[in-house]
C-alpha cells in the first residue's frame, strides 16, 4: 500500500513538472509552454479556441532569433508568428491545427525596442548584431528536431487532434528541421519543403562568390580568397576546440548538413516549392534527377517563375518588388496538396 501510494505522488509530480501552462495572446493564438528540466519550449497554436478535432500542420520557420510577437513603441502586439503572417492563416485552419515553435531561448513577446533592423531579439538595443549568447550555444539543428518532437509527443495526447494526419513544413532553414522530423519521426504523413537548399548551407556562399565574380562585382582573386577563407570556417567547425571559442560555428556545422542525402530515404510524399530568383534553392533544380535515379517517385515539385527567397516578385533590373508577394499562393497550393 506504501509503495502504491509513494507511485502515485512520483507519477502526479512528473504530471505537475510536465504539465503545460496556456493562455490566449492578441485574440490570435493560444499560447503554451512545456516545462523541461532545465529549459521551457513555447510554441503556439493559431486560434482562440479548441472545439474542433483536426490534423496538426507544424510550421518550421526559418532562421534567426525572431519572437512570435513583437509589442510596439505604442501598446499594439503584432504577431510575426515565425512567418506565418504571410499565410492565408483562415484556409489552413479550415482543415489543420496551425502550430509554430518559438525560436530557442528567444521570448515569445519581445518589445519593439530589443528588435534589431531584421526583427532579431537583442538583450541590448545598444548592440542591433549580438545575439542572445544562449541562443547562438543553442542554434542547432538536432536541438530545433528535438524541441520539435517534444512538442508533437504532446499534442499525440490531445482530444482535440486527430493523428491519422500529420503535416510538417518548413521555410529555408525550417525545411532542415522539417526534413530531420520526417527522417526520424514516423508519424509524419506528409513533408513540406520551401526556399530549401538541398545541399545544406554553406555551399550557397560559394556559389555567391562565384556568380559574384562571373559578374564582374568582384575580382577571380579575391572570390578564390573568399570561397578559401569559407573552407577555412567550415573546418574549424568541426575542431572541438574552435567550437569552445565560437559557439556561432555549430549551426555552421549543423545546418550544411546535405539534405538531398535524407529525402532519397524519406518514403511519405515530399513537396518542394522555391523561387527562381532564390540562390538559396538554384540547386532545387537537380533534385528530381536524383529522384530519377533511385526510381522514386514521392516527389511533387512546384517551381516559381522569377520569385525570390521569400517569394516575392523580382523587378527587371533585380530588386525585389514587396509590392508582389506570393506567399498565400504557394501555401495554398501545398494545403491543396496534402489533401488529395
Amino acid at each position: 500500500m506504501k509503495k502504491s501510494y509513494i507511485k502515485l505522488l512520483l507519477i502526479i509530480f512528473v504530471f505537475k513538472a510536465n504539465a503545460q501552462s496556456q493562455d490566449i495572446i492578441n485574440n490570435e493564438a493560444i499560447h503554451f509552454s512545456l516545462k523541461q528540466k532545465n529549459n521551457t519550449i513555447d510554441f503556439i497554436l493559431i486560434d482562440k479556441k479548441i472545439n474542433e478535432k483536426k490534423p496538426i500542420f507544424l510550421f518550421c520557420q526559418g532562421s534567426l532569433p525572431m519572437p512570435l510577437f513583437v509589442k510596439l513603441e505604442k501598446g499594439d502586439i503584432w504577431m510575426i508568428g515565425g512567418g506565418i503572417n504571410n499565410f492565408d492563416v483562415s484556409e489552413i485552419r479550415k482543415t489543420y491545427h496551425l502550430i509554430v515553435i518559438s525560436m530557442p531561448k528567444t521570448p515569445v513577446i519581445v518589445n519593439e525596442i530589443n528588435l534589431n533592423k531584421s526583427y532579431c531579439f537583442v538583450p541590448n538595443s545598444n548592440k542591433p548584431d549580438e545575439f542572445d549568447d544562449e541562443y547562438v550555444k543553442s542554434d542547432f539543428l538536432e536541438n530545433y528536431e528535438r524541441r520539435a518532437n517534444k512538442v508533437l509527443k504532446f499534442l499525440k495526447k490531445q482530444t482535440w487532434v486527430d493523428n491519422s494526419k500529420l503535416v510538417v513544413a518548413g521555410h529555408s532553414q525550417g525545411s532542415k528541421v522539417a526534413t530531420l522530423i520526417a527522417l526520424n519521426n514516423k508519424k509524419v504523413t506528409h513533408l513540406g519543403l520551401f526556399a530549401a537548399n538541398p545541399f545544406g548551407r554553406i555551399d550557397q556562399l560559394i556559389r555567391e562568390y562565384r556568380k559574384e565574380a562571373e559578374f564582374n562585382q568582384i575580382s577571380w582573386k579575391e572570390a578564390d580568397k573568399k570561397i578559401e577563407e569559407k573552407y577555412e570556417m567550415y573546418k574549424n567547425a568541426f575542431n572541438k576546440d574552435s567550437l569552445a571559442k565560437s559557439p556561432n560555428l555549430l549551426a555552421w556545422k549543423s545546418f550544411s548538413r546535405p539534405l538531398i542525402n535524407d529525402w532519397l530515404i524519406i518514403k511519405i510524399p515530399t513537396y518542394l516549392a522555391y523561387g527562381t530568383n532564390d540562390i538559396a534553392s538554384d540547386l532545387c533544380d537537380l533534385v528530381p534527377l536524383f529522384y530519377i535515379q533511385n526510381s522514386k517517385e514521392n516527389l511533387t515539385y512546384k517551381r516559381y517563375l522569377n520569385l525570390e527567397h521569400n517569394f516575392f516578385e523580382i523587378n527587371n533590373d533585380g530588386t525585389i518588388n514587396y509590392e508582389k508577394e506570393h506567399w498565400q499562393e504557394v501555401m495554398n497550393e501545398f494545403v491543396k496538396w496534402t489533401q488529395n
